[in-house]
């Protein structure tokens, strides 16, 4: 399974009233770590070509996450696209390795030269997909 790890260190702009992150803030982050993956993983003329869009997030918040505090994000894909989209997967753990979110996202893959959705590439699936 391709998965990608980044840790992330909450800083006091991404605290609401409440003294903990926003959930507009793990949006962010759930975004981020899509965008990093992608970045690190599909090879440069791809990234050229395409640019993902998200049509649907998912998300359950389980735990809080105070200014200075770090997790870690985790991203993979289980399973393969439907036409232009795919199911990506998202958690966020503490330093005490408890899990604060997790989610379900589901984006579409754009041709950035017709600006409309495609189906996804069998061969960029396959870089992203666990292995048989």
């Amino acid at each position: 399974m391709s998965e990608y790890f980044l840790e992330i260190v909450a800083q006091p702009e991404d605290i609401d009233e409440l003294g903990h992150v926003n959930n507009a803030v793990w949006v962010r982050w759930i975004q981020d770590m899509a965008t990093a993956h992608w970045q690190a993983i599909a090879p440069p003329e791809y990234v050229e070509r395409y640019i993902w869009v998200v049509t649907r997030h998912e998300i359950d918040y389980r735990g809080n996450v105070s200014a200075g505090d770090t997790v870690t994000g985790r991203t993979w894909i289980s399973e393969p696209p439907k036409g232009a989209r795919f199911w990506r997967n998202v958690s966020f753990a503490g330093a005490d390795g408890k899990l604060k979110v997790s989610a379900k996202t589901n984006w579409a893959i754009i041709d950035q030269t017709s600006g409309r959705p495609v189906r996804v590439p069998q061969a960029l699936a396959d870089l992203f997909l666990p292995s048989e």
